[in-house]
């Protein structure tokens, strides 16, 4: 028998029992949905973890921190292959003010290696990075939280909402620094003048308030000096250096990440992190197929319970197929095919109906969210509360094809033990 004529065959069968077969693949492919619609759910929120680390700090950078009462040996680090800068910036423990004109803010003053910078890549919304010690690049949010005294004192009395600052562009001009120690009243009385040339690109998060201010490190040993100069004592920990370590790409992070605990050192990274969550997520998807599966197992008793009736109602057919010499391979694979095309229509529709309840999940879901908490800005958050990826619908075919073979295996064997005499003598 030629396959088109097998396929013809399964065909004409399967007709013969439409609401029956219906009701089969039906039960199919609420199982293999089911199993797609769940896994997805595992890597939705895996994705939106990934997506939310990667956006909220540098994908190449490496954090290092030294031993109690070590310090870092930067020319050790800087031997390490494939680290492209160190980055260190240093604060200090006294409150820092800038003015421009009648407005000023209390900012954080963070002194580093321009250069360094430089090669890290240090993103901009407008400006450029300084060239000399007279300049500076102010964080994203410096020169709207730039206020007069009046507006400062409605804020504190909570008569206004937040000021906007200053609005015209903060290029160009030129501020004034002044130092006060956070236990007095009074600042000293030598100030410094420098020019923004510079804005720091808008934070990942729109929660981040940046109003920090990069300036050259060689004004360190300047503004410590006038520090000791006024102040009756200096803190025991007047400086504070945090180093950061940025990689040729992401790819090194790890490799860097590995060395550098091998020096003995104290490392965070966004691969560590990341690692951590893929570990996590692994296990919570492989729990998640697993539920999926049970349902897909469920829907094979139906499969099986078709096949098994299929086989009952044909055994005269069989056994004339069998007297004009058909072989028990041939009438296994007939059965088979029956049970796989079941298979194969019922996965088709789950994947349709997966990947459209994944739409209105990630569509509907986060409105509902927002809603219920009462927080319209809670309606338009980039979560993914589903997502399939290809490898989840090839695994789910491939499992739930599987069982419907499997589930048909059994009464297709027992079609081929069928004896010809007997099948013959049953009654039409």
């Amino acid at each position: 028998m030629l396959f088109k004529d097998q396929v013809d065959f399964v065909r004409q069968h399967i007709k013969k029992n439409k609401l029956r077969v219906f009701m089969t693949i039906l039960a199919a492919t609420m199982g293999c949905a089911f199993l797609i619609v769940l896994a997805s759910i595992g890597f939705g929120i895996q994705d939106t973890m990934r997506k939310e680390i990667l956006q909220d700090q540098a994908i190449t950078e490496v954090e290092v921190y030294p031993n109690e009462n070590e310090e870092l040996n930067l020319e050790e680090i800087k031997s390490v292959p494939y680290i492209g800068a160190i980055v260190q910036r240093t604060s200090m423990d006294v409150m820092t003010s800038f003015h421009l004109e009648d407005r000023s803010i209390q900012g954080n003053l963070l002194l580093t290696d321009m250069q360094e910078e430089e090669q890290s890549n240090l993103k901009l919304s407008e400006g450029r990075l300084p060239q000399n010690e007279s300049e500076i690049v102010v964080g994203y949010h410096f020169a709207q939280n730039l206020w007069t005294d009046a507006e400062r004192a409605k804020v504190v009395e909570e008569e206004a909402d937040l000021p906007k600052g200053y609005e015209k562009s903060i290029i160009g001009k030129t501020v004034t620094l002044s130092l006060q120690p956070y236990d007095s009243e009074d600042a000293f009385s030598e100030q410094w003048e420098f020019t923004v040339v510079g804005v720091v690109d808008i934070p990942a998060r729109d929660w981040i308030i940046d109003q920090s201010i990069l300036m050259d490190k060689l004004w360190l040993s300047k503004l410590k000096g006038t520090y000791e100069e006024n102040a009756e004592q200096i803190p025991e920990n007047f400086t504070y250096t945090t180093t950061k370590i940025y990689t040729d790409s992401l790819e090194h992070v790890k490799s860097v990440t590995k060395d550098l605990k091998d020096m003995g050192y104290n490392v965070y990274s966004v691969s560590e992190q990341l690692e951590q969550i893929d570990v996590f997520f692994m296990a919570f998807k492989i729990g998640l197929i697993f539920v999926g599966t049970i349902a897909v197992l469920i829907s094979s008793i139906g499969i099986f319970n078709t096949m098994t009736m299929a086989v009952t109602e044909r055994t005269r057919e069989i056994g004339v197929m069998k007297a004009i010499g058909a072989s028990p391979k041939l009438i296994q694979r007939l059965f088979l095919m029956e049970s796989a095309w079941i298979g194969i229509i019922g996965t088709v529709l789950a994947v349709i109906i997966s990947y459209a309840v994944s739409y209105l999940a990630n569509w509907i879901l986060p409105m509902v969210v927002g809603t219920s908490l009462g927080e319209d800005g809670l309606q338009d958050l980039s979560i993914t509360f589903s997502l399939i990826p290809w490898q989840l619908v090839v695994l789910a075919s491939t499992i739930s094809i599987g069982v419907a073979m499997i589930s048909g295996w059994r009464p297709a064997r027992k079609a081929t033990k069928i004896d010809v005499i007997q099948a013959l003598r049953q009654e039409l």
